[in-house]
């Protein structure tokens, strides 16, 4: 049997919102699918060049009182970065709350707007400990 991975989809309150979120982190809408029958909109966002991986936002337009507020039946989104101190510094000077710093220069983990969590890793070695990074604690859940 072959497998092919098509999408991780996340439901979102504020499709504006959530959007902003992913392209912080560098997303970029690749398509997008209205359906006015349903009611709903469908959003994909992938990394550049990547097109093959994206997360999928899906927006009910009369809202979606079946959406729990804590979303931890969903595990979490993970990207890897460049930079990951550069990358929270970012996410932090656009108001994104670092819930997990990369206080190991290796892991940090952030919410989006809808309370998805958002793994960022280093890619190859972690990075050395850098402050403010390495001595921030844990803000909430992650």
């Amino acid at each position: 049997m072959a497998l092919r991975y098509l999408h991780t989809m996340v439901r979102v309150k504020d499709l504006d919102a959530s959007m902003a979120f992913y392209r912080l982190l560098g997303l970029a809408e690749t398509r997008r699918y209205e359906n006015e029958a349903g009611r709903f909109t469908l959003v994909f966002m992938a990394p550049p060049g990547q097109p093959d991986c994206p997360v999928e936002l899906t927006w009910n337009w009369d809202g979606d009182p079946g959406l729990p507020s804590d979303s931890r039946h969903f595990g979490h989104l993970a990207y890897e970065v460049d930079d990951i101190y550069a990358t929270c510094a970012h996410l932090a000077a656009n108001g994104v709350v670092i819930n997990r710093p990369p206080r190991d220069g290796h892991m940090a983990f952030v919410r989006s707007p809808d309370n998805i969590s958002v793994e960022i890793l280093q890619r190859g070695e972690a990075k050395p400990p850098e402050e403010p990074w390495a001595s921030m604690g844990n803000i909430g859940h992650w």
